[in-house]
């Protein structure tokens, strides 16, 4: 298997930003992704789904402490503010609102990687694989959002796909329900285990050789889920 990579959204109207932190990320073994407005980094969470996002306040679009609040209506990653305002009740309001953590311009990299580093140990976010991961027929191409089995594409929703995502970062590992639940559709929906059942019923059809048999997405009765290769 490839080497493994968290992915960090980089959301920065500053080109110079981009120019040193694209790289710095990478020679510290993350895939580094890049947005230069508020409604671009958006799009960006949503589609992505990042590991962690650095976020700037001072975007030209809109407020990033707004963009912040969007984005955890639907994102639970941790997010980390990169801002040259130094005012303790601007880091108060960005905490408030969600952020995990705060680092002011100009910065050193190597604080920036470290209070990184510590937001992605207490997610725990499951790294991420530099190329396709394979399980049989089946193969995930996270980057082009794209599912084979036997070498025939496979059209997923854009939830089955998240949550095919999440099980096969995890390979041989039991996702609980609330794991899964909170994850995929968010904390409102932590107990809702009927929508697990009606979803992972859909990704066995259509992966699945025989989905009545199921040897790819394994059910732990009263606990979760598996997906092994």
């Amino acid at each position: 298997m490839s080497a493994l990579r968290h992915r960090i959204l980089v959301i920065d109207d500053e080109p110079q930003i981009h120019r040193f932190l694209g790289p710095a990320l990478d020679a510290a073994g993350y895939e580094a992704l890049r947005a230069d407005s508020g409604q671009e980094g958006l799009r960006g969470i949503a589609l992505w789904s990042p590991d962690a996002v650095v976020l700037d306040l001072g975007l030209p679009d809109m407020d990033g402490k707004d963009v912040l609040e969007k984005a955890r209506a639907f994102y639970e990653g941790p997010i980390l503010i990169l801002s040259a305002r130094d005012r303790e009740v601007e880091k108060i309001e960005a905490l408030d609102r969600g952020a995990n953590d705060y680092v002011e311009k100009p910065f050193g990299v190597g604080e920036l990687l470290a209070r990184l580093r510590a937001a992605l140990r207490l997610s725990g976010a499951p790294r991420r694989p530099a190329g396709p991961l394979s399980f049989g027929d089946v193969v995930i191409d996270l980057d082009r959002r794209l599912v084979t089995k036997a070498d025939e594409a496979v059209k997923l929703s854009p939830k089955e796909f998240e949550l095919l995502t999440r099980l096969a970062l995890s390979p041989g590992k039991v996702l609980t329900h609330k794991e899964l639940l909170t994850g995929v559709w968010g904390a409102a929906h932590a107990q809702d285990t009927q929508y697990l059942r009606v979803f992972v019923g859909q990704l066995r059809q259509k992966l699945e050789r025989d989905p009545s048999r199921p040897t790819l997405i394994l059910t732990e009765p009263g606990v979760g889920y598996r997906l092994l290769g």
